[in-house]
Protein backbone atom coordinates (compact mmCIF):
# COMPACT_ATOMS: atom_id res chain seq x y z
CA UNK A 1 0.00 0.00 0.00
CA UNK A 2 1.24 3.40 -0.47
CA UNK A 3 0.73 6.30 1.61
CA UNK A 4 -2.88 7.32 -0.30
CA UNK A 5 -4.10 3.93 0.07
CA UNK A 6 -3.27 3.39 3.88
CA UNK A 7 -5.35 7.82 4.20
CA UNK A 8 -7.83 5.89 2.36
CA UNK A 9 -8.47 2.92 3.95
CA UNK A 10 -8.45 4.89 7.52
CA UNK A 11 -10.74 7.44 5.98
CA UNK A 12 -13.25 4.82 4.66
CA UNK A 13 -12.97 2.24 7.70
CA UNK A 14 -16.03 0.56 8.79
CA UNK A 15 -16.71 -2.56 10.85
CA UNK A 16 -14.04 -3.12 13.80
CA UNK A 17 -11.48 -0.31 15.05
CA UNK A 18 -14.33 1.92 13.51
CA UNK A 19 -16.05 5.24 14.69
CA UNK A 20 -18.88 3.60 16.15
CA UNK A 21 -16.43 0.82 17.40
CA UNK A 22 -15.01 3.03 19.45
CA UNK A 23 -17.65 4.91 20.26
CA UNK A 24 -19.19 2.23 21.89
CA UNK A 25 -16.08 1.75 24.46
CA UNK A 26 -15.96 5.49 25.35
CA UNK A 27 -13.09 6.78 27.79
CA UNK A 28 -10.61 3.89 29.06
CA UNK A 29 -7.65 3.51 30.94
CA UNK A 30 -5.66 5.21 28.51
CA UNK A 31 -7.73 8.41 28.37
CA UNK A 32 -7.12 8.57 32.18
CA UNK A 33 -3.41 7.91 31.57
CA UNK A 34 -2.92 10.58 28.83
CA UNK A 35 -5.29 12.78 31.91
CA UNK A 36 -3.01 12.40 33.98
CA UNK A 37 0.01 13.07 32.58
CA UNK A 38 -0.95 15.94 30.92
CA UNK A 39 -2.29 17.26 34.19
CA UNK A 40 0.82 16.60 35.92
CA UNK A 41 3.26 18.29 33.63
CA UNK A 42 0.98 21.04 32.19
CA UNK A 43 -1.18 21.98 34.44
CA UNK A 44 -5.10 22.02 34.22
CA UNK A 45 -5.49 24.71 31.22
CA UNK A 46 -3.21 23.76 28.16
CA UNK A 47 -4.28 23.69 24.86
CA UNK A 48 -3.62 20.33 23.90
CA UNK A 49 -4.08 18.32 20.19
CA UNK A 50 -4.82 15.01 19.76
CA UNK A 51 -4.06 13.56 16.63
CA UNK A 52 -5.98 10.55 14.88
CA UNK A 53 -8.35 12.06 17.74
CA UNK A 54 -11.40 9.52 16.25
CA UNK A 55 -14.66 10.00 18.31
CA UNK A 56 -12.95 12.01 21.00
CA UNK A 57 -13.22 9.38 23.47
CA UNK A 58 -9.61 10.83 24.91
CA UNK A 59 -10.25 14.09 24.49
CA UNK A 60 -13.76 13.90 26.48
CA UNK A 61 -11.76 12.44 29.47
CA UNK A 62 -9.90 15.50 29.80
CA UNK A 63 -13.11 18.30 28.84
CA UNK A 64 -14.64 15.94 32.12
CA UNK A 65 -11.66 16.69 34.05
CA UNK A 66 -11.91 20.58 33.33
CA UNK A 67 -9.43 21.35 30.13
CA UNK A 68 -11.32 23.40 28.18
CA UNK A 69 -8.93 24.43 25.05
CA UNK A 70 -8.82 20.99 23.29
CA UNK A 71 -8.22 20.27 19.64
CA UNK A 72 -8.46 16.83 17.69
CA UNK A 73 -7.81 15.91 13.43
CA UNK A 74 -8.68 12.75 11.96
CA UNK A 75 -9.04 11.54 8.56
CA UNK A 76 -12.29 9.93 8.88
CA UNK A 77 -15.34 12.33 8.75
CA UNK A 78 -17.33 10.16 9.90
CA UNK A 79 -15.83 9.98 13.41
CA UNK A 80 -16.36 13.32 13.73
CA UNK A 81 -19.88 12.81 13.34
CA UNK A 82 -19.95 10.60 15.84
CA UNK A 83 -17.85 12.79 18.46
CA UNK A 84 -20.82 15.34 17.30
CA UNK A 85 -23.33 12.98 18.52
CA UNK A 86 -21.43 11.62 21.54
CA UNK A 87 -20.16 14.13 23.23
CA UNK A 88 -22.16 17.47 21.84
CA UNK A 89 -20.37 19.78 24.36
CA UNK A 90 -17.13 18.78 23.35
CA UNK A 91 -17.94 19.12 19.73
CA UNK A 92 -19.20 22.58 20.42
CA UNK A 93 -16.45 23.90 22.55
CA UNK A 94 -13.34 22.07 20.90
CA UNK A 95 -11.79 22.45 17.57
CA UNK A 96 -12.03 19.65 15.56
CA UNK A 97 -10.82 18.70 11.57
CA UNK A 98 -11.75 15.99 9.61
CA UNK A 99 -8.10 16.17 7.24
CA UNK A 100 -4.85 14.03 7.18
CA UNK A 101 -2.81 14.84 9.53
CA UNK A 102 -0.61 15.44 7.06
CA UNK A 103 -2.86 18.03 5.86
CA UNK A 104 -3.62 19.67 9.11
CA UNK A 105 -0.26 19.99 10.58
CA UNK A 106 1.63 21.75 7.97
CA UNK A 107 -1.13 24.94 8.39
CA UNK A 108 -0.09 24.97 12.00
CA UNK A 109 1.60 27.41 13.82
CA UNK A 110 4.95 26.37 15.61
CA UNK A 111 4.43 25.60 19.01
CA UNK A 112 0.62 26.27 18.59
CA UNK A 113 0.06 23.71 21.16
CA UNK A 114 1.08 22.75 25.06
CA UNK A 115 0.79 19.30 24.59
CA UNK A 116 -0.47 16.76 21.47
CA UNK A 117 -0.75 13.12 22.14
CA UNK A 118 -1.37 10.13 19.27
CA UNK A 119 -2.69 6.82 20.68
CA UNK A 120 -2.71 3.77 18.37
CA UNK A 121 -2.18 6.62 15.18
CA UNK A 122 1.64 7.18 14.46
CA UNK A 123 2.30 3.71 14.06
CA UNK A 124 0.06 3.92 10.91
CA UNK A 125 1.87 7.01 9.33
CA UNK A 126 3.07 5.25 5.85
CA UNK A 127 7.12 5.10 5.68
CA UNK A 128 6.92 7.86 3.15
CA UNK A 129 5.41 10.17 5.12
CA UNK A 130 7.91 10.28 8.51
CA UNK A 131 8.23 13.79 7.96
CA UNK A 132 5.15 14.27 9.79
CA UNK A 133 6.54 13.50 13.10
CA UNK A 134 8.96 16.32 12.50
CA UNK A 135 6.25 18.38 12.07
CA UNK A 136 4.15 17.29 15.10
CA UNK A 137 7.17 18.22 16.87
CA UNK A 138 7.56 21.87 15.66
CA UNK A 139 3.79 22.30 16.43
CA UNK A 140 4.08 21.24 20.36
CA UNK A 141 5.72 23.59 22.90
CA UNK A 142 5.71 20.99 26.06
CA UNK A 143 4.54 17.83 25.72
CA UNK A 144 4.36 15.27 23.49
CA UNK A 145 3.00 11.71 24.22
CA UNK A 146 3.08 8.83 22.31
CA UNK A 147 1.09 5.43 23.17
CA UNK A 148 1.48 3.20 20.35
CA UNK A 149 2.37 -0.57 19.45
CA UNK A 150 6.35 -1.30 19.50
CA UNK A 151 6.03 -5.14 19.97
CA UNK A 152 7.58 -5.93 16.65
CA UNK A 153 11.05 -5.07 15.28
CA UNK A 154 11.20 -1.70 14.62
CA UNK A 155 11.09 -0.56 11.35
CA UNK A 156 9.30 -3.85 9.74
CA UNK A 157 5.13 -3.48 9.60
CA UNK A 158 2.61 -5.60 10.91
CA UNK A 159 -1.27 -5.87 9.16
CA UNK A 160 -4.61 -4.81 10.93
CA UNK A 161 -6.90 -7.62 9.48
CA UNK A 162 -4.23 -8.48 6.79
CA UNK A 163 -4.90 -4.48 5.30
CA UNK A 164 -3.94 -1.53 6.94
CA UNK A 165 -0.64 -1.57 7.84
CA UNK A 166 1.26 -0.75 11.34
CA UNK A 167 4.73 0.54 11.41
CA UNK A 168 7.30 -0.71 14.24
CA UNK A 169 9.18 2.29 15.86
CA UNK A 170 11.39 3.28 18.30
CA UNK A 171 9.69 6.63 19.49
CA UNK A 172 12.16 7.43 21.75
CA UNK A 173 14.96 7.92 19.02
CA UNK A 174 12.23 9.57 16.91
CA UNK A 175 11.31 12.24 18.89
CA UNK A 176 14.91 12.88 20.90
CA UNK A 177 15.84 13.51 17.41
CA UNK A 178 13.53 16.18 17.42
CA UNK A 179 14.44 17.62 20.51
CA UNK A 180 12.39 15.99 22.92
CA UNK A 181 13.75 14.30 26.12
CA UNK A 182 11.98 11.27 26.87
CA UNK A 183 11.04 12.12 31.13
CA UNK A 184 8.77 8.61 30.97
CA UNK A 185 7.98 5.04 29.93
CA UNK A 186 6.21 1.92 30.43
CA UNK A 187 5.27 -1.04 28.14
CA UNK A 188 1.88 -2.17 28.68
CA UNK A 189 0.35 -5.56 27.15
CA UNK A 190 -0.51 -3.91 24.07
CA UNK A 191 1.55 -0.59 23.72
CA UNK A 192 4.29 1.62 25.00
CA UNK A 193 3.85 4.34 26.45
CA UNK A 194 6.31 7.59 25.90
CA UNK A 195 6.06 10.96 27.83
CA UNK A 196 8.31 13.74 26.06
CA UNK A 197 9.36 17.20 27.49
CA UNK A 198 10.94 20.20 24.51
CA UNK A 199 14.23 20.87 25.35
CA UNK A 200 14.40 24.31 26.37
Amino acid sequence: MDSNDVREAWADRSGEYSPTYYAHYGPDETSELVRAKIGTHCGTDPRVLEVGCGVGRHLAALAEAGFTDLAGVDVNADALDVLDETYPELAAEGEFHAVTIEAYLDDVETDAFDAAFSVETLQHIHPDETWVFEELARVTSDLLITVENESGEYGTANHVDDQLPLYYRDWRAVFTDLGFDEVESAERKRDTVRVFRAVD
